[in-house]
């Protein structure tokens, strides 16, 4: 199969990337897509890598990296539309992006919240011609709150098979018309969106193994961390956090601190930012680190830290989900808590009793390795892609 990945990236990402990589934003595409592959952020690559490790051609675009999208556009001929298509075209799509990808008002120079503008052609000319050039079989939404159905549902005679990947909160006013598959690492998502009468599918998240090549030997020099964001979609986490950063020798690293008073013990506990492999590092030198699922999650275990964090071989102490054994085996391979004071106790417990904390920390690591990495997942999302176009040609 030959299959299209689409992705967006967080502004803050975006202006950290090519604010670190002077004149990346005037590099050839493959150059650019080279150096934000190798940042680790996100799922980076994972995606094609493991689609690819299966015999799949794959390929992956990022619809708001305007840097990046323009040079794809010089690289293939592709001009700005004429002032009357882009009048028409940009009244029906791009304004209607705007709600999601752009601030109002439609001002291209805050595109990024970085110095790189991105026209507003760029936002659906560039994506369009982009699976016009590849022809999929597949393409693979995973930003499906930033690229809606009213951008990809003219693509569809492009594609034979359209799918929409999402465990984050769900965009206002999508009626998802464009997808013909559904998939999420959450349940109730694909419970969801069974109700509204798409066929969906679960697929769970994973790590990528070439994380620790690029790491390399990482002193494990934290005691206990919290790593990730702490911003108002995430209350509960927040206040575990600012719970336990009062309590433990908890050292923090990620967004969200501005919504904390300067007298929150948090601000002691606090390193910054840490996106990609700055992210996977911290993990890595940390013995301990917590794990708090965000609210729409429910009473299920999903997310990304799930595996970063085992996959990193460091000890992960999770919420306590209904799901969680069929990921994790819980006292054997990671702990879980239900209360802020059962999590305070159990990082007690596990800083000082070392050989238990180093076993259960190994045993999640294996765990990862042989069953969590990217390339099942992509296994997985081959055979349901294959089902159903299968399904199409009866």
């Amino acid at each position: 199969m030959r299959i299209l990945i689409i992705n967006t990236d967080y502004p803050v990402f975006l202006r950290q990337l090519y604010g670190g990589n002077p004149d990346l934003d005037r590099a050839a595409y493959a150059r650019q897509m080279q150096v934000r592959n190798a940042s680790f952020f996100g799922v980076f690559d994972a995606y094609s890598h493991g689609f690819a490790a299966g015999g799949h051609d794959a390929s992956e675009v990022h619809a708001n990296n305007g840097p990046m999208q323009r040079a794809w556009a010089e690289e293939h001929q592709l001009r700005p539309p004429s002032s009357s298509r882009l009048r028409g075209r940009i009244r029906f799509h791009a304004r209607r992006v705007a709600n999601r990808l752009l601030p109002r008002p439609f001002d291209t120079r805050n595109v990024l919240r970085s110095p790189f503008p991105i026209e507003p052609w760029q936002l659906v000319d560039v994506l369009d011609a982009q699976v016009r050039h590849i022809r999929p079989d597949v393409i693979l939404n995973q930003s499906v709150s930033e690229v809606g159905s009213d951008v990809l549902a003219p693509m569809r005679g492009q594609a034979r098979l359209v799918v929409g990947q999402i465990a984050s909160p769900l965009p206002d006013n999508d009626d998802y018309r464009a997808y013909d598959l559904m998939v999420s690492s959450l349940p109730n998502f694909v419970s969801h969106f069974r109700a509204l009468g798409k066929r969906a599918e679960l697929n769970r998240l994973g790590f990528d193994a070439r994380v620790l090549d690029a790491l390399g030997q990482v002193p494990r020099d934290v005691e206990v961390s919290f790593v990730g964001s702490l911003s108002p979609a995430h209350p509960g986490r927040a206040r575990l956090v600012e719970f336990l950063a009062g309590r433990t020798e908890l050292d923090i690293w990620g967004n969200g601190l501005e919504q904390f008073p300067l007298s929150s013990p948090i601000h002691r506990r606090y390193h910054g930012e840490a996106w990609g492999l700055d992210m996977f590092r911290a993990l890595a030198r940390s013995k301990i680190t917590l794990n708090c699922h965000i609210g729409i999650a429910g009473d299920f275990a999903n997310n990304m830290r799930l595996y970063e964090a085992t996959g990193v071989g460091s000890l992960l102490i999770t919420d306590r989900k209904a799901n969680i054994a069929e990921i994790f085996e819980p006292g054997e391979e990671i702990v879980t808590y239900d209360s802020f004071e059962e999590c305070l106790a159990l990082i007690e417990q596990y800083r000082k009793d070392e050989p238990a904390r180093a076993r259960i920390a190994a045993a999640g690591q294996r765990r990862t390795l042989a069953t969590h990495r990217y390339r099942d997942r992509t296994a997985e999302l081959a055979a349901l892609f294959g089902a159903c176009l299968d399904a199409g040609r009866a």
